[in-house]
């Protein structure tokens, strides 16, 4: 027997004594969208499957989408700081109005990949951590992501500088912000409202996950996928803190290291089902789907990269700060400034 097997055999008898420990424990769960792939094949699965397996039967749970539940999203840290929601997946984003620190690791232009989006999250967690557990009474587990937000054009566009005088439909302030900085026209709309507007030209172009818009068929209504991601739209997973307090201590430690393990794989997906949404969106061999479109994959260049470096300095970074306090902006500086070398200014 290899000894790696043997190191992996003992690791599972390990959890698996470990597991016995654990007290009869039913947690209740609001999970992402559950249309997505991080829903379905993460996150559910994690919840029904992963957390009674390791935990001998021991601790069970139910999830529901927070959409199957008639929520719409911007609610959920609310509702978790209240206790009525105990666990809670919520995207960043939804937050941003409430406070725009809920934008400071995801803004317009931030991270062009997936390494550098991982490295900022990380750097930036500690600060989240500390703002929801003092005013929101929310504990955090853990951020995710989708996903690299990308351009789909129903127009010609061979560069970032295309943008300029197109009508664009973006998701959040910071991606308005970036559209804007290049001349283009932000416009604000539903996500299912996205293909009959691209078809009837009521938009040139539309930003969303590269995976999310194979899956809604954006192919069939677009000719140009720009392959540079303008931000990523990273999730939370936490919980209340005073239904995290009543736990047993056994129990807390098994979910944290878990949800760990969770929210490692989800990043490792979404570098994955990036290249998976260029790949299917225009007809690659490497699609591992049956349905493929036939869209022209634009690879960004050292100019388009500059130009999104450009736009995200003297644009986004300092329309963000204007809103944020001078706290965050602090904050920023001493994480995710560090790590990238940038520097915002109040």
């Amino acid at each position: 027997m290899k000894k790696s097997l043997i190191i992996a055999a003992l690791a599972i008898l390990g959890t698996a004594a470990h597991a016995q420990d654990l007290p009869k424990t039913h947690l209740k769960v609001v999970g992402g969208l559950s249309n997505l792939t991080a829903y379905n094949d993460y996150e559910k699965p994690f919840w029904t499957k992963t957390v009674p397996e390791l935990s001998n039967g021991q601790v069970t749970a139910e999830i529901k989408g927070f959409n199957e539940m008639g929520l719409k999203g911007p609610e959920l840290l609310r509702l978790m700081s209240q206790g009525v929601i105990e666990f809670g997946t919520a995207t960043l984003s939804y937050f941003a109005s409430d406070n725009p620190i809920n934008e400071a690791i995801d803004l317009a232009g931030l991270a062009p990949d997936v390494k550098t989006a991982r490295a900022v999250t990380k750097a930036f967690e500690p600060v989240y951590a500390r703002v929801y557990g003092d005013g929101a009474n929310v504990k955090l587990l853990g951020i995710s992501t989708y996903p690299a937000q990308v351009l789909f054009c129903n127009a010609e566009i061979n560069s970032l500088a295309d943008v300029k005088g197109k009508k664009v439909r973006t998701s959040s302030r910071t991606t308005a912000e970036l559209v804007e900085a290049l001349g283009g026209a932000s416009v604000t709309m539903a996500f299912g409202e996205v293909v009959p507007a691209l078809q009837n030209k009521v938009v040139d172009c539309a930003i969303t996950g590269s995976l999310s818009g194979y899956s809604a068929k954006w192919y069939e209504v677009s000719t140009h996928l720009y392959a540079l991601p303008i931000n990523w739209n990273q999730q939370i997973h936490a919980v209340n803190q005073k239904a995290w307090d009543k736990l047993d201590p056994k129990v807390r430690s098994f979910l944290q290291t878990n949800i760990q393990t969770l929210v490692d794989d989800i990043w490792d997906a979404a570098a994955r089902q990036t290249q998976e949404g260029y790949d299917c969106n225009t007809g690659a061999d490497a699609c591992p789907y049956p349905v493929k479109g036939k869209m022209k994959l634009v690879q960004p260049t050292d100019a388009d990269r500059e130009l999104l470096k450009k736009a995200l300095n003297d644009a986004v970074l300092p329309k963000w700060a204007a809103r944020c306090s001078a706290q965050c902006v602090q904050d920023f500086n001493a994480t995710i400034g560090k790590e990238l070398g940038l520097q915002a200014k109040k």
